[in-house]
C-alpha cells in the first residue's frame, strides 16, 4: 500500500482511533487533517466521519450538538438519518424523529431495514397512530415486510396501540418467531389483562421451542394476578424455582411478591421477598408497597426502616403506597410523618407524582388548606396535580372553587382530561339547575377535546343533565355511546328514576337483559325507585322476586327498604310488613321508618303500633325516631302515648340535629 492510498488509510484510521479514544467528550474537535482537499474530493468519506461524530454525540447524551453536526452536513446518507431518528426516539423526542424521517423521504433517500424499527417505535404512541399505519404501508411497498426485525417492530407497534387482532395476524404470518417479539405480545396481553391470549402465546413458545428468559416469566406471573388464573401462578412459581429465575432475576422475584399480594396472601409475598438472596431497591420497594396497600402499616414502617438501614433509598412507589393508605384511612398523623420523609429525601421537588399523592392525602383527611399549600409550592403545574386538588375540593364540598379552577386550567393551557371533566361535571351537578349553562359549556369542551365518548365523562353528563330535568339531552348523550356498559345504563336509569319516569326505567332494564348485561344492586335500586315514584307495583314485585334467580343478587337492606317504600306508597302496608318480617336481619331502621310513614298516610293504626314498637327497639338513642313515633300516635288520636314518648326523649337528653337551607339569589 503506497502513495495516496497509504496516506488515505492512515488518515481514516487515525481519525477513527481519535474518536474512539474520546467517546465521552461531546464537544471534541476534529483532529487537523493534512488532506482536507482529499476529503472534498471524496464526500462519502466526509459523510462517514460526520456519522461517527453524530453517533458518539448521541451516545454521550448530547443530542443538541448531534443536530448541529447534522445541520452542517451538505451531503447525508441513510445512516445519517437513521442515527438521528434513533437518537430522538430514545430521548423521547417523538415529533422530531417523525420530522427527520419525513425529511429523509422528501430528499429521495430509500429507507434501510434499520430505519423502520426506530420509526415504528416512535409511532407506538397513540398520538402517532396514523403515521404508524402509513409507515406500515411504506414497509410493504418497499419489500421489507418479510424482514424479521421490521416485522417484530410492526408487531410491537400494534401491540402498544392495543390493536391486538392486527398484532396477532402479523405474529402468525412470521416465518419464525424469536424471543423478543414473543415478549412484546406477552407484555401487551399482560397490561390489557387478556389472560387467555397471554398463555396462548406462551403455549406457542413451548411448541416452537422458543427459549424463555426472566422477562417472559415476569409477564406471565403478572398476568396471573387476574382472578380466573390465580391458581396458575403457583404452578408458574414452581417452574420458576426449577429454572432458577426466582433467585437470579430480580424482576421475576418482584413479580412473585406482587402476585401473592393480588391473591391476598401477604405471607406469600413476604416469603417471596425473603427468598431473594441479594435484595435491591426494587425488592424493598415492592414489599413495603404491598404491606402498605394491605394496611399492615407497622410491618410496612418496620421494613421501611430496615430498608434505610441497609442503605437502600426508598422510591416513589413506596411513598405513594404509604400516602394512599393514609388517604383511605384518613390517617393524617401518619400522612404528615410520610410528608416529612418526602421532604428529607428531596421528592418534594423531584417527583410530581408524590406531590399529587400528598395533595390527595391531605384532601381526603379534610385538611384542604394543606392540600392548597402543597399545590401552591409546586415548581410547575401538571394536569395530575390539578386533578388531585380538584378531587380534594370535591371531597371537602367546595364545588365553587372547582368550577373556577377548571376555567383557569382552560385559560392557562394546563390541559384537561377525562378525570378533570368528570370532577367538574360532578361539581356542576350539585348546583343544578342554576349552573345548567356552565354544564353545557363543559359538554362543549368535552366534545372539542375528544373526551365526550369516554365512559366516565358520559356518565357524568347524563347525571348532570338528568338532575336539571333535561332527560332528552341525557338520553341523546347515552345514544351517542358506541357500546354503553353497566355504568352508563345505571346512570340513565338513575336519571329516569329521579324524574319519576318508572316505565322508562323498566324498559332500560329489559334492554340490559337483551344485551346480556347483568345489572348490579345499584341498578336494581334505581329501577325499583323509579317504579315506586310511578306506582308500578306489579313491575317492581316481579323484578324483586327474580333478583336471585335471574341476576344472582341477594336482597340487602337497601333493596328491602326500597321495596317497602314501593308497597307502602301503594297502600299495601300489610304486604310491606310481611316482607320486613321475612327479611329479619336485613331490615334496618330506614325500612321500618318508611313503613311507619306509610301507616300514618294510609291510617293503618294496627300495623303502625307494631311498627312503632319495632322502630324504637332498633334505635333507642335516635331522636328522629321518637319524633316520628310521637307524631304517629298524635295523628291517630292517642295523645297520652305521644306525650310520654316525647318525655322519654327529653329525659334521655336526646337532641335533634339542626338542619339548614340555602337560597340561590341571581345565580
Amino acid at each position: 500500500m503506497r502513495g495516496p492510498q497509504a496516506l488515505y488509510f492512515l488518515r481514516r484510521t487515525t481519525t477513527t482511533l481519535a474518536q474512539h479514544l474520546c467517546p465521552l467528550a461531546p464537544f471534541i474537535a476534529m483532529p487537523r487533517m493534512e488532506f482536507s482537499s482529499f476529503l472534498e474530493e471524496n464526500p462519502s468519506d466526509l459523510v462517514y466521519t460526520h456519522n461517527r461524530k453524530i453517533d458518539e454525540l448521541i451516545k454521550s447524551g448530547n443530542l443538541v450538538s448531534a443536530h448541529e453536526v447534522f445541520d452542517g452536513m451538505s451531503v447525508r446518507d441513510v445512516v445519517t438519518y437513521n442515527l438521528l431518528i434513533s437518537g430522538n426516539s430514545r430521548n423521547g423526542c417523538s415529533l422530531r424523529a417523525i420530522e427527520i424521517y419525513a425529511e429523509m423521504i422528501s430528499c429521495g433517500l430509500r429507507e434501510s431495514a434499520s430505519t423502520f424499527p426506530s420509526v415504528l417505535s416512535v409511532c407506538s404512541d397513540e398520538w402517532f397512530c396514523r403515521e404508524g399505519v402509513q409507515v406500515h404501508c411504506r414497509v410493504i411497498s418497499l419489500g421489507f415486510g418479510c424482514n424479521m426485525f421490521v416485522r417484530s417492530a410492526l408487531v410491537g407497534l400494534y401491540a402498544c396501540l392495543r390493536l391486538v387482532d392486527v398484532a396477532l395476524k402479523l405474529f402468525d404470518e412470521m416465518p419464525e418467531r424469536n424471543l423478543a417479539v414473543c415478549n412484546l405480545l406477552l407484555k401487551c396481553f399482560c397490561e390489557t389483562g387478556e389472560s387467555k391470549q397471554l398463555f396462548g402465546v406462551y403455549r406457542r413458545m413451548e411448541l416452537e421451542g422458543v427459549a424463555k428468559n426472566g422477562l417472559t416469566y415476569c409477564y406471565l406471573i403478572r398476568g396471573c394476578s387476574n382472578d380466573p388464573l390465580l391458581y396458575v401462578g403457583k404452578q408458574l412459581h414452581s417452574l420458576v424455582i426449577k429454572s432458577g429465575w426466582d433467585i437470579s432475576n430480580i424482576f421475576v422475584a418482584n413479580a412473585l411478591v406482587d402476585y401473592y399480594s393480588a391473591c391476598g396472601d401477604l405471607s406469600g409475598s413476604k416469603k417471596s421477598f425473603n427468598a431473594v438472596p441479594e435484595k435491591v431497591v426494587i425488592s424493598w420497594n415492592s414489599i413495603v408497597s404491598v404491606c402498605a396497600d394491605y394496611g399492615s402499616v407497622l410491618d410496612s414502617l418496620d421494613l421501611f426502616s430496615k430498608m434505610q438501614f441497609w442503605g437502600k433509598r426508598p422510591s416513589i412507589r413506596s411513598f405513594m403506597s404509604f400516602l394512599n393508605f393514609c388517604s383511605r384511612n384518613s390517617d393524617i398523623q401518619s400522612g404528615k410523618q410520610i410528608h416529612c420523609y418526602v421532604l428529607k429525601m428531596g421528592f418534594d421537588v423531584s417527583s410530581l407524582l408524590v406531590q399529587s399523592s400528598l395533595i390527595d392525602m391531605y384532601g381526603k383527611c379534610n385538611e384542604i388548606e394543606s392540600s392548597v399549600l402543597v399545590y401552591q409550592r409546586l415548581p410547575c403545574l401538571t394536569l395530575e396535580c390539578c386533578n388531585s386538588l380538584m378531587t380534594s375540593l370535591m371531597h371537602c364540598g367546595i364545588t365553587k372553587d372547582i368550577i373556577e379552577m377548571f376555567g383557569l386550567m382552560v385559560d392557562e393551557g394546563t390541559g384537561i382530561d377525562e378525570v378533570t371533566l368528570s370532577i367538574v361535571l360532578k361539581a356542576l351537578s350539585l348546583s343544578l339547575p342554576e349552573s345548567l349553562h356552565s354544564c353545557t359549556l363543559v359538554h362543549c369542551c368535552a366534545i372539542k377535546s375528544g373526551y365526550a365518548a369516554d365512559v366516565a365523562v358520559s356518565c357524568s353528563l347524563i347525571d348532570a343533565y338528568s338532575k336539571s330535568g333535561q332527560n332528552e339531552v341525557s338520553r341523546k348523550v347515552f345514544d351517542e355511546l358506541d357500546s354503553p356498559n353497566n355504568f352508563c345504563l345505571t346512570s340513565i336509569i338513575n336519571g329516569y328514576a329521579r324524574n319519576g319516569m318508572g316505565r322508562d326505567c323498566v324498559e332500560m332494564l329489559k334492554e340490559m337483559d337483551q344485551k346480556n348485561l347483568i345489572p348490579d344492586e345499584v341498578t336494581i335500586l334505581s329501577v325499583l325507585s323509579g317504579c315506586s315514584h310511578s306506582g308500578l307495583v306489579e313491575e317492581g314485585e316481579l323484578i324483586f322476586d327474580s333478583l336471585e334467580s335471574k341476576y344472582g343478587i341477594s336482597p340487602g337492606r337497601k333493596l328491602y327498604a326500597c321495596m317497602v317504600d314501593l308497597l307502602g306508597r301503594a297502600g299495601l302496608v300489610e304486604k310491606a310488613e310481611r316482607l320486613l318480617l321475612q327479611a329479619r336481619g336485613d331490615a334496618d331502621c330506614i325500612a321500618w321508618s318508611s313503613l311507619l310513614q306509610s301507616c300514618r298516610i294510609h291510617r293503618n293504626e294496627r300495623i303502625g303500633r307494631r311498627t312503632a314498637e319495632v322502630l324504637m327497639g332498633l334505635e333507642p338513642e335516635n331522636f328522629a325516631v321518637y319524633i316520628q313515633v310521637s307524631k304517629f300516635y298524635f295523628e291517630i288520636g292517642d295523645f297520652e302515648i305521644s306525650r310520654q314518648i316525647r318525655e322519654i326523649a327529653a329525659s334521655r337528653e336526646l337532641m335533634r340535629e339542626i338542619g339548614y337551607s340555602s337560597v340561590v339569589v341571581k345565580n
